[in-house]
């Protein structure tokens, strides 16, 4: 544990102190696009932040092969090498794309490319488990076929829920964080070695957001862009796929008893993280609606628009930063819920509490739709959107008229406020001090 400790903590300083370098290189390259439509900042923000969190992820794998136990990783696996490969590829694509917002089409290409890439170098699904059937060998191009989708869904998902500031690099965290534990469970308490390479993808992958994410929250001083996220989405994929399509189901068997046993209690984590429905369900389901919303629209899968869920979610009267924690509390609801029931399917309680959860989660999101008021004597410990506001009664035009008009020989009479605020400035102000003269003499 101390290896992964340092493995991320390592990527994570590396990540954290090239942010501000590249912010300074992106302001003079120039990639620091204008105001779009879609956009929720309103000021331009530099991108490129892909950048620093490459190098990061360079650094972490440095590290590790030098470490003692880390180094088998790479000693006995060409996963590492694997994934770096097309982590480079996708990156420069990103990185083009940050600087000058290169064809859709081309950037699904190279999201082809980099996932075959990795399959080339042996990073691939070899098997699934099935509920019910047990273990299924797949061909070579029914392998290749289901990476290829897997890394480009796990791209493109990372990719669309990139909308907010913080929202991608702290959502992938979550995932990342819950990926480990399940994949350290398979590597250290099973000892199945397998696990190791996707064990160690999650530390740093964590590093990476965990690194950029000061640099990234509300206000964002700087963008991950296409170039950072992409490479976070498919080094997630890179992970599922490790430990999904390269741990054989069958060396679980000693633990579960049988091999349709050990498929019935692993399926709530693999076949979740093999979609992914789970770790990324989150992004998963905003990228389904998306192409459904746009492709229902007439218009192309890949055209930008404003009906991601987080813009939903600032249309229904959520401020920028709730939003971001709202989908933070879901993804780590649906990730540590799947994992927790993968460790005791068979616990009620964890079922009760999922299901609590998702309760305080719908209270939460519909929060604007009933907003709270605070009693008065609360007022001054509570946000201002949560204090009464007094109503003032407007005062009818021909009273006020009535009021002010001057007694025979006497100056017309200025406005109380008149001089300070104009026209409305006085007609608000001088209005309520004719309402306390009325109330006054009313009460005498």
């Amino acid at each position: 544990m101390r290896e992964y400790l340092l493995t991320l903590c390592v990527t994570a300083a590396v990540t954290y102190l090239l942010t501000g370098p590249v912010r300074k290189f992106a302001i003079v390259a120039g990639a620091m696009p204008e105001i779009r439509a879609r956009d929720v900042h309103r000021e331009p923000t530099p991108r490129l932040g892909g950048i620093a969190m490459f190098f990061g992820l360079c650094a972490g794998l440095l590290v590790a092969d030098h470490l003692k136990n880390l180094n088998e990783v790479f000693a006995r696996s060409n996963e590492p090498r694997a994934l770096l490969s097309g982590a480079a590829l996708i990156w420069l694509i990103g990185v083009l794309d940050d600087k000058f917002e290169i064809d859709a089409l081309i950037k699904l290409g190279g999201q082809m490319i980099a996932a075959g890439v990795m399959v080339m170098q042996g990073l691939t699904i070899l098997w699934l488990p099935v509920p019910g059937i047990g273990t299924v060998s797949l061909t070579q191009g029914q392998s290749t076929l289901l990476t290829v989708a897997l890394v480009v869904v796990t791209i493109n998902a990372v990719n669309f829920v990139d909308g907010l500031d913080g929202l991608a690099a702290g959502m992938v965290c979550i995932a990342a964080a819950a990926f480990f534990m399940y994949a350290y469970r398979i590597w250290y308490g099973y000892g199945l070695e397998p696990a190791a390479p996707a064990t160690l993808f999650a530390a740093v992958l964590m590093g990476m957001c965990l690194g950029f994410l000061p640099h990234n929250m509300h206000p964002a001083r700087i963008f991950m862009g296409d170039s950072g996220s992409m490479l976070i989405g498919l080094v997630l994929a890179a992970g599922a796929i490790s430990i999904t399509g390269q741990l054989d189901p069958d060396s679980l068997n000693l633990f579960y008893g049988s091999e349709r046993a050990t498929v019935h209690q692993t399926v709530p984590v693999y076949i979740p993280l093999l979609l992914p429905l789970t770790i990324i369900a989150v992004p998963a389901a905003d990228l389904v609606l998306a192409i459904v919303r746009r492709t229902w629209r007439g218009q192309s899968p890949f055209a930008a628009d404003r009906g991601h869920l987080h813009h939903r979610l600032l249309e229904i009267g959520h401020s920028h930063s709730r939003a971001v924690l709202i989908m933070y509390f879901w993804s780590a609801l649906i990730a540590f819920g799947a994992l927790a029931y993968s460790v005791n399917s068979a616990s009620l309680w964890i079922v009760l509490g999922i299901v609590v959860l998702s309760a305080v989660g719908l209270i939460l999101l519909l929060l604007p739709r009933f907003t709270p008021r605070a009693p008065r004597w609360a007022e001054a410990f509570v946000p201002p959107r949560y204090r009464r506001r007094a109503v003032i009664e407007p005062v009818p035009a021909a009273v006020a008229a009535e009021e002010d008009r001057p007694e025979p020989g006497e100056e017309p009479r200025t406005p109380v406020g008149a001089g300070v605020s104009g026209v409305n400035g006085a007609t608000a102000i001088g209005g309520r001090a004719q309402l306390d003269r009325r109330k006054t003499e009313s009460s005498r």
